[in-house]
């Protein structure tokens, strides 16, 4: 399937993994990839690059992935990216973390790359106010309140 190439930033400390998601996205998903080895780094690029989709791992020093989430949603430049969390951590709280600091799509690694190529195209084609409506209902659902 050709399509325009769509630009995503991949933010992981690990080399190997950014490797093999760099050639999965270029290959298979035709993406255009940009990619940071830490938070600070994947910030600086996001900023400058405004890409259309950014893959974020958790787990990183110094800013890990939830405070570079938030700092994106924090900036009018960058809040609206869609952002994927791409993480080893599973459990429910770590998810619902991800999805409060603003996260469209929560993926645990190990993800098929196809897997991961499908949840790009879909945070991408997700449209802000669907972003905002699942934010509202997340709170919503931690205050109690019915969804």
């Amino acid at each position: 399937m050709q399509r325009a190439s769509a630009s995503v930033l991949l933010v992981d400390d690990n080399a190997d993994l950014l490797d093999l998601l760099s050639r999965a996205l270029i290959h298979l998903g035709h993406f255009e990839v940009l990619r940071a080895e830490n938070g600070e780094q994947g910030l600086e690029q996001a900023v400058a690059a405004h890409p259309d989709c950014i893959v974020v791992d958790i787990m990183m020093p110094g800013l890990d992935g939830y405070q570079l989430l938030r700092a994106l949603r924090g900036d009018p430049g960058t809040s609206d990216i869609p952002v994927v969390l791409l993480t080893a951590l599973a459990q429910d709280r770590n998810r619902l973390a991800g999805y409060l600091s603003g996260a469209d799509h929560y993926l645990v690694k190990p993800v098929k790359p196809q897997d991961l190529i499908t949840t790009i195209e879909q945070a991408i084609a997700m449209r802000s106010e669907e972003r905002d409506e699942r934010l509202r209902a997340l709170v919503d659902g931690e205050n109690g309140e019915d969804q």
